[in-house]
């Protein structure tokens, strides 16, 4: 069964497929040419500490996201049954 959640909400090696990106101007900007567009198969590789922020691999490479910026990115993941 599929779920739409928030990117922060997902755990460490949780995979997904980002679905919508919630927000416009310069934020919504930065997201997007980061490479964070709808349909983009992501993987969270782990949190800081202090749980900000987080480390996703998308494509051939690791992004860091402060929580605040990931809270505006929904993603479509695989739930257990």
């Amino acid at each position: 069964m599929k779920k739409i959640i928030k990117m922060r909400e997902m755990s460490d090696n949780q995979k997904g497929v980002i679905k919508k990106i919630c927000t416009s101007g310069e934020l919504g900007r930065r997201i997007r040419e980061m490479g964070l567009i709808p349909g983009t198969p992501i993987q969270i590789q782990g949190r800081a500490p202090l749980k900000d922020p987080v480390a996703i691999k998308i494509r051939d490479f690791t992004l860091t996201l402060r929580n605040n910026e990931a809270d505006h990115i929904l993603v479509e993941v695989e739930t257990e049954q």
